[in-house]
């Protein structure tokens, strides 16, 4: 009897931590209220793509709770950007109201999902797209760090834009190389005549996409419908748009970072490497908007980057030499828009200049009048599209 006793008391305790060496396992992926990810350890998603924990930074002991890839050269999320641990005592964990928090090492929280009435029993996961999804216990997702990005567009991520209340999500660039608080730069989806993508420093263009022409940006100079492939844009018909990016095909992961200097990066990755491919977006200093001031024009492959539209001048011409463009250029003469009826056999007569490789706001014909007379410019959608796009311009 007492044989029995000790096999049958052996086989429950082995039940017992089978059932929670299983739970463990199938749990790798999830934070549940009872339990803490203490600095240094770290959380996987299922698959090990993405990884959650405490980060430093070069020539810092500032501790981060974030999101990575592969490695921690690769972050894609942080949570404390701007309010970082000193130390390593950093815990994450559910709090008693069911949000998932940063905790210092004296349990003060300093980071927060921060939703409001939630329901107990809520558990985190970090899932193989890179989104932290926070859910009840119905499996509804709470909070997402998908809706909450910092520098990063992953696939499956959502980018929307309201045109009615005027709301838009952004992506907001580091401070700088080290620092990955919230820097000058961010990324937003528009809604003008069509959809497009602007990068701002502050609250100044700094760049544009150029409109979306349902397959393409036609502003960006090298893409095609393969080359930056798996963006769409959705409209939910309640005026609210998104531009969306869809999973890419394995072996190749595909992600988008926006760098602290402003500039947007394409990351390919394949299986087998330990460092992605970069791809700046922006092909040349020539994409930054407005860099040679209203009426310049920007040619790369010139030792003067920037020179005045013909019939033009430098507005400030010791800017100019200096290299700053931004006052752009003034007409050498004014226009004679009330001498058209009486043109002289001069040959001085007012004109149109040919403009050709700009990024343009709309695909339809703009009609404008100026002292009487009707002045009509027209770009085409599909020259748009093969980015061959004509404006012309009074001279």
């Amino acid at each position: 009897m007492r044989f029995f006793c000790r096999h049958t008391t052996l086989f429950v305790v082995l039940i017992i931590f089978g059932c929670s060496f299983f739970d463990f396992c199938s749990a790798k992926d999830t934070i549940k209220s009872s339990q803490y990810i203490k600095d240094p350890e770290t959380l996987s998603s299922n698959g090990s793509f993405f990884i959650l924990g405490f980060f430093s930074q070069e020539n810092t002991r500032n501790r981060y709770m974030g999101i990575w890839y592969k490695s921690q050269s690769n972050i894609t999320w942080v949570a404390n950007r701007n309010q970082p641990l000193s130390d390593s005592s950093g815990n994450i964990t559910i709090s008693d109201d069911g949000n998932l928090v940063v905790l210092n090492g004296q349990n003060h929280i300093i980071w927060s999902s921060n939703v409001s009435n939630i329901a107990i029993n809520t558990t985190c996961q970090l899932l193989d797209s890179g989104n932290l999804v926070l859910k009840d216990s119905a499996k509804n997702i709470l909070w997402q760090s998908f809706a909450h990005p910092s520098d990063s567009f992953l696939p499956q991520m959502n980018l929307p834009s309201n045109k009615r209340t005027g709301e838009k999500l952004r992506l907001t660039s580091w401070k700088s190389l080290s620092d990955p608080s919230m820097g000058n730069f961010f990324i937003t989806l528009e809604r003008l005549d069509t959809p497009e993508v602007f990068v701002r420093n502050g609250t100044h263009p700094y760049w544009r996409s150029g409109p979306w022409n349902g397959r393409i940006f036609t502003g960006i100079y090298y893409m095609t419908t393969v080359y930056l492939k798996g963006f769409s844009i959705i409209d939910d018909g309640e005026g609210t748009i998104y531009l969306s990016l869809s999973n890419s095909a394995v072996p190749e992961f595909t992600f988008f970072v926006l760098d602290f200097q402003g500039v947007l990066y394409q990351n390919n990755w394949h299986n087998d490497m330990i460092q992605p491919q970069n791809y700046s977006i922006q092909s040349s200093k020539c994409d930054i908007y407005g860099l040679c001031g209203s009426c310049g024009s920007c040619n790369p492959n010139s030792s003067h980057i920037c020179t005045c539209l013909r019939g033009f001048e430098p507005s400030n011409r010791t800017e100019w030499d200096m290299q700053n463009w931004t006052s752009g250029c003034v007409r050498k003469r004014t226009l004679k828009c009330n001498e058209l009826k009486n043109i002289s056999a001069q040959g001085n007569e007012d004109g149109f200049l040919k403009l050709e490789m700009v990024k343009h706001k709309c695909n339809k014909i703009i009609v404008f009048r100026v002292q009487n007379v009707i002045f009509m410019v027209y770009v085409d959608h599909l020259e748009a599209a093969s980015q061959i796009v004509h404006i012309y311009a009074p001279v």
